[in-house]
């Protein structure tokens, strides 16, 4: 039975049983609330949305993994540490940057008087152009201690403490006076500049391609722009633009522009290309010439160096496997006298009875070719075969019939950056080369593999040292007496954002890094010798510095 009357009555009722609870639950709300507030609260994780990861505008280095490399995580992970170096400020003003005027260096406690074999610290301090100590680290420094009149000098090792200040502990290793020196070969900011656009796959350098077809009279000829393929995303071009060439040994992929008449199996000959300049107005300043590669003010004292009745350097019998301690070695009379083994220097007919029923095979760039020629020069009887190739670019051979010496040099393969134009079918990977030796006894190899990676980015360059320890690991496995050489890279005098001797550093750091638990190889540290020596850093050094590369080469092969 429906009775209005009734609901119209009990109606303000209910609404005021609702007002009195949902007040009630408010103030129970609060009460509680506030109750947890005097407790400490709560602390609630707010989940936020994940930030994207920053991705470098063109970078290859960025998307390469240990495995794209051939290495192992652990293993890029020391070379990452290995190869650290200092990141400096972000800066606004040239000023800002490292002076090569106004930062200097000192002699630590400098005495009347040393022994040979004592050492002494310098301390180096760089400032900016308004005369303030910098208070970070990552300038490139080079020290050496020399005396002009003796011909001698010795390298010394900067180290970088992170603050502004670096040190350098000079070994002291001969009778006479020394005076140190020390340059600025690039800002902090500048290093931070290379290494930008170096870890980036912006192409410093361009290749050429030159493909042909027909008969001579009526041949067809094209000349296209080519460049490294490296990484997932590492095209030089994108999409349907180019021939692609890839090795099939190592991996390594090679790009040319498609020409418009030619297939792309026509390939025949490589050279150099143009170079293209990545900087901007205010990192082209910091590149200037009055700011790279200038010598820094401070201590000009005479130091006295005794003689001591202690000898120095080392007996120990030039073997593989031997340490490369700071300094390796010093110029004495234009003499290096190393610190790693005995070595001695070798007069032609010397030259030749080492080189009895050896074939030495000289692999890399020009400065192992720098070898060859020496031995050409040097070496009774020798004599260069016309293998009618060209004799910057080879491949090159040489033979001495009477001891039954052959001396072969190749270029490494693609990039390189010869002016000359070469034919494609004779630029042989390096790991490809050493796969096709034998070894044993007889075989000498030396190889070098630096001044052409710096165009490229260093991940690059741990795959290509990968594939050339993997060659030579197996060619020690089938052949434990071959002996087999590793020469470092050179310094080069070459300061710019195209090539620069901090590169070459970087990459001496990852040859000897990933080569130092390989057995049976010798690896001979020509930085050293190259940066300390007084003739003027240049890509191919002096005879001098050449002859003295040989020595050690040679002390090696036929140790006393």
């Amino acid at each position: 039975m429906v009775m209005p009357s009734t609901q119209k009555s009990n109606a303000p009722v209910c609404r005021l049983r609702q007002c009195v609870l949902l007040q009630a639950c408010f103030l129970w709300t609060s009460f509680c609330l506030a109750l947890w507030a005097v407790n400490g609260g709560t602390h609630i994780k707010q989940i936020q949305p994940p930030r994207p990861k920053p991705v470098p505008r063109n970078s290859n280095s960025s998307i390469i993994s240990a495995s794209d490399m051939g290495i192992s995580d652990e293993e890029w992970g020391r070379l990452q540490k290995a190869l650290d170096w200092p990141i400096p400020d972000q800066i606004t003003h040239l000023t800002q940057s490292t002076s090569p005027v106004h930062s200097s260096f000192s002699i630590v406690g400098l005495k009347e008087s040393y022994k040979v074999g004592e050492k002494i610290s310098v301390t180096i301090t760089a400032r900016d152009y308004n005369k303030n100590q910098k208070r970070y680290g990552g300038d490139f420094f080079k020290a050496k201690l020399f005396n002009s009149g003796l011909k001698a000098s010795v390298f010394g090792e900067v180290v970088d403490h992170r603050n502004g200040t670096y040190s350098v502990a000079f070994l002291l290793p001969w009778e006479g006076q020394a005076q140190v020196f020390v340059r600025l070969e690039h800002s902090s900011e500048v290093v931070q500049i290379i290494k930008k656009y170096w870890d980036s796959s912006f192409p410093r350098t361009h290749f050429n391609g030159y493909f042909g077809s027909g008969p001579s009279k009526t041949r067809i000829r094209e000349v296209v722009e080519c460049n490294l393929k490296w990484g997932p995303d590492g095209s030089w071009k994108k999409g349907d633009c180019c021939c692609e060439y890839k090795d099939i040994k190592t991996g390594t992929e090679w790009q040319c522009l498609k020409p418009k008449k030619l297939s792309c199996d026509k390939l025949v000959h490589h050279s150099g290309g143009r170079l293209e300049n990545p900087l901007n107005h205010f990192e082209q300043q910091l590149f200037s010439k009055k700011l790279t590669n200038i010598a820094i003010s401070g201590d000009k004292k005479i130091i006295n160096v005794l003689p001591d009745t202690a000898a120095i350097g080392t007996v120990e019998k030039c073997r593989p496997g031997l340490p490369t301690p700071v300094p390796a070695g010093f110029y004495l009379k234009d003499v290096w006298k190393s610190f790693v083994c005995n070595t001695r220097q070798f007069s032609p007919a010397q030259m030749a009875n080492c080189l009895k029923n050896k074939i030495v095979y000289f692999l890399g760039d020009s400065t192992t070719r720098q070898w060859f020629e020496f031995f050409e020069l040097n070496v009774p009887g020798l004599k260069r075969m016309d293998l009618h190739t060209h004799p910057g670019g080879g491949p090159l051979m040489a033979v001495e019939l009477k001891n039954n010496t052959i001396i072969h040099w190749r270029v490494h393969g693609v990039p390189l950056r010869f002016a000359r134009i070469m034919p494609i079918t004779d630029l042989h990977y390096i790991s490809n080369e050493i796969d096709e030796i034998a070894g044993g006894p007889h075989a000498v190899i030396a190889f070098t593999f630096c001044a052409h990676m710096v165009f490229h980015p260093i991940t690059f360059y741990v795959f290509q040292v990968a594939k050339i320890r993997q060659s030579v690991v197996a060619l020690l496995s089938r052949a434990p007496d071959t002996t087999v050489v590793i020469k470092s890279g050179n310094t080069a005098g070459r300061k710019s954002i195209y090539q620069s001797d901090w590169q070459a550093l970087q990459l001496n750091t990852v040859m000897r890094e990933m080569f130092k638990d390989v057995d049976g190889v010798i690896y001979i540290d020509v930085w050293q010798m190259t940066t300390c020596h007084y003739l003027p850093e240049f890509i191919h050094p002096g005879p001098v510095i050449i002859a003295n590369e040989v020595d050690m080469l040679l002390s090696y092969v036929c140790p006393s």
